[in-house]
């Protein structure tokens, strides 16, 4: 599924930032890689699933017999994927490394890989379900736009903008509503809640790799959305439906994260991001609406509520709002924006441009009044637009970061 791949993929890019194992990180480059083979269509788009079963059988695809993998890969390396002559999983054999340890990295094993992989391909392969999910595909731009910057990786940053350009062009009616799915020029209805709020992230973290004004105009844009059409004025929280589609008995809130994270949760975590921004009040206010909805399920189920948690964790504080002023090809902007980018901050938002750039700072208020420091390219770590002497050397900048 697109959805697990995509989430998958951004934590084990988070537990390498924190841990630097390297097995964490190849397990993200790899599920990233998968992604980019398997699921994004050529529009731009990732496609939803793909199916566990070949030829009607369920697995086929990706399972081994012991005579396949010894006479490819050589009878040590099978055995070093867990696997037997009498198979460990229905008479056939799951590839894994069942002592927990990270691959080995010799030549030879990394040329066995090989070999297994190509002959892989050769088989029938799953069926793919190629609908295009505005939500789901949020998922996996925060997840590529986020890999792109930490591991400067061009090939994730490009694969996040054409989908995101995709979705918010062919995923859209002609007044502008968002609208739910997409496969082969036919659409679904309006989007859904999770739909705005997923969408708004994919976009949000787009601009922190970018820095181009566009996606943070479109994250605005659906957040904004996302209030006039999703917003419970009254109780608080966020409806699932919006308040144009069809009239219901009963107009659902979905608030418990599942396999994907609820709309509210979505919703209060991503308009949170867009406040530390942008200073808008209105997207503080309904952010903890959507917390305070679920304040009292947290604490008593609090499996139930990752995503709501990490939304929870942000609002408590302390958060980091860093602004760099620079212009965009000096290598000491990049330095500076890098030592931002190696860290993982999950309470964090970045802002930067150029010191004459008066549209970047009229769009994003973290960026408004921030000169250069003696011209020269300068970090302002606030919280709260309440910000520290400004520094212009990454070591200063990360003494900040850290306390």
């Amino acid at each position: 599924m697109l959805y697990d791949n995509a989430q998958l993929a951004r934590l084990f890019l988070h537990a390498w930032q924190v841990t630097g194992r390297a097995s964490y990180r190849r397990a993200a480059t790899e599920t990233f890689d998968y992604l980019l083979r398997e699921m994004q269509g050529p529009e731009g788009g990732f496609f939803s699933a793909q199916d566990a079963d070949s030829e009607g059988v369920e697995g086929k695809f990706f399972v081994w017999s012991w005579d396949e993998l010894a006479l490819t890969a050589g009878e040590v390396v099978a055995r070093r994927f867990g696997a037997s002559p009498e198979g460990n999983w229905e008479g056939s054999n799951v590839l894994w490394l069942p002592s927990g340890d990270d691959p080995p990295s010799s030549p030879a094993f990394e040329a066995a890989r090989t070999r297994l992989f190509d002959l892989r391909e050769q088989r029938v392969r799953p069926a793919t379900d190629d609908k295009v999910l505005a939500g789901w595909n949020g998922l996996a731009v925060a997840a590529f736009a986020e890999a792109g910057r930490v591991l400067e990786e061009p090939r994730y940053l490009r694969a996040a903008e054409r989908a995101a350009a995709f979705v918010l062009t062919a995923l859209r009616r002609a007044d502008g509503r968002l609208l739910r799915s997409w496969r082969r020029v036919r659409t679904s209805g309006p989007a859904f809640l999770e739909d705005h709020a997923m969408l708004a992230d994919g976009c949000l973290e787009l601009y922190q790799s970018t820095f181009d004004l566009r996606w943070m105009r479109e994250a605005r844009r659906l957040a904004d959305d996302l209030l006039r059409l999703f917003a419970d004025d009254e109780r608080g929280g966020f409806y699932q439906t919006g308040a144009d589609a069809e009239t219901l008995l009963v107009r659902p809130k979905e608030v418990f994260d599942n396999a994907v994270p609820s709309g509210n949760s979505a919703a209060a975590l991503v308009l949170q991001k867009l406040t530390l921004l942008t200073g808008e009040p209105e997207y503080e206010r309904a952010a903890t609406g959507a917390l305070r909805l679920v304040r009292d399920l947290m604490s008593r189920a609090p499996t139930g509520f990752g995503h709501a948690l990490g939304a929870l964790d942000l609002y408590l504080g302390p958060s980091r709002e860093v602004a760099v002023i620079g212009a965009p090809d000096d290598p000491a902007t990049q330095a500076l924006i890098s030592e931002v980018w190696r860290r993982y901050l999950p309470n964090a938002v970045l802002a930067a441009a150029g010191p004459d750039d008066a549209d970047a700072a009229g769009t994003i208020a973290l960026l408004a009044d921030r000169p250069l420091v003696e011209g020269r390219p300068a970090a302002y770590v606030c919280e709260r637009f309440a910000c520290r002497q400004p520094v212009t050397d990454p070591a200063a900048l990360a003494a900040q970061l850290e306390r």
